[in-house]
């Protein structure tokens, strides 16, 4: 693979309210769309013609993928899928601060400890890496937020940032390039 397109899924209801959402399967909000569609013309995104494209499979991606692309030809791979928060699925901090189990999950490593029904960052880590690793053709990804950071922190790790830092904003990602098995990246849309 030469080149990756990733791009993060638009903005959800759980998203505005700052929800844990991972595994549940949420359309886009109606009126952060309707936001996205007046300005849309005035945003750049790389051509996908000769890439593989595809999305977790979740709805918010098929949503996404249609919103900027138009109806294409496109594959899911669930393990492009966001992680998994178990019991505190579609919860507020909120709604989970007294809950013991929850101070047990915030205490500590995030990136090892496993949401209770859920996953760990690193198994979450572990599955989208393998998908990656996978892929053989240049792609264009429409995935989400964690996972778009899971990736570029893998690719690079010299940048030592953190899983927030990498994370894009709704509607937005990275083209990856590898030039002599050294990849740049920049970000999208322009």
């Amino acid at each position: 693979m030469n080149r990756l397109i990733l791009l993060r899924h638009g903005v959800t209801e759980a998203n505005r309210m700052h929800r844990y959402c991972g595994s549940t399967d949420l359309p886009l909000d109606p009126e952060s769309l309707k936001a996205f569609r007046q300005r849309r013309k005035a945003l750049t995104y790389p051509n996908p013609d000769g890439l593989q494209i595809l999305t977790s499979g979740m709805l918010r991606t098929e949503q996404t993928l249609l919103e900027i692309y138009g109806p294409v030809a496109h594959d899911a791979e669930r393990d492009f899928r966001e992680i998994d928060f178990g019991v505190f699925e579609n919860k507020t901090y909120e709604e989970l601060k007294d809950d013991p189990a929850y101070q047990t999950w915030l205490i500590g490593d995030n990136e090892q400890n496993v949401c209770p029904g859920g996953e760990s960052g690193v198994q979450m880590a572990t599955r989208v890496l393998a998908a990656l690793d996978r892929l053989e053709k240049d792609t264009l990804l429409v995935t989400h937020g964690g996972v778009i950071a899971c990736i570029m922190n893998a690719l690079f790790p010299d940048e030592k940032k953190s899983r927030y830092q990498w994370q894009p904003e709704p509607f937005c990602g990275y083209e990856v390039i590898w030039k002599q098995g050294t990849p740049t990246y920049r970000r999208i849309p322009k």
